[in-house]
């Protein structure tokens, strides 16, 4: 099995509790699980598989420490690395809900990085989504305020998608 790295930006803690679910249903180590306000973007080279997570601020802003990690991780040739996105939002936010994961998405893409876990937004309710690019939904969308009934069946969903591409 690959070595897969968790790397998450999380304000208020939700991304974090998502990441570390994650990491459980992904057989993770608890070590190979980053807040990224600690970790350095060479972090990325130990692992060949990148999940990265985010929650949405503003009008469809990054979580804060996300904007100098990946000034530096965008950058790099993520060559022969896969990585999948998550992130939290609040779908009352209609004009932008989730929209940070559009935006790690277009930062990353230009890596050489393999984009995987595209997902479905079915059962919330919003107008406009960054992370819709090209007609779907690049990562794993959660609305922990809104719909927590969802979160634990959408995780589950994605993981079973995403491990045999891992």
């Amino acid at each position: 099995m690959k070595k897969i790295g968790i790397f998450y930006g999380s304000s208020t803690g939700t991304t974090e509790a998502v990441a570390h679910k994650l990491a459980k249903m992904l057989d993770v180590a608890e070590a190979d699980v980053h807040d990224i306000a600690s970790v350095a973007p060479s972090a990325f080279a130990g692992y060949e598989v990148l999940v990265l997570g985010t929650s949405t601020w503003g009008v469809g802003d990054l979580q804060d420490d996300w904007y100098d990690f990946v000034d530096g991780a965008g950058v790099l040739d993520l060559s022969g690395k896969t990585m999948a996105l998550f992130g939290c939002g609040d779908e009352t936010m209609s004009d932008s809900f989730c929209s940070a994961v559009g935006k790690l998405y277009e930062r990353f893409k230009p890596t050489g990085v393999k984009m995987i876990g595209a997902f479905n937004a079915d059962g919330y309710s919003f107008s406009h989504s960054g992370a819709l690019i090209d007609g779907v939904y690049v990562g794993l969308l959660l609305d922990e305020v809104n719909h927590p009934e969802l979160t634990d069946l959408r995780m589950r969903q994605w993981v079973s998608e995403i491990k045999p591409l891992m």
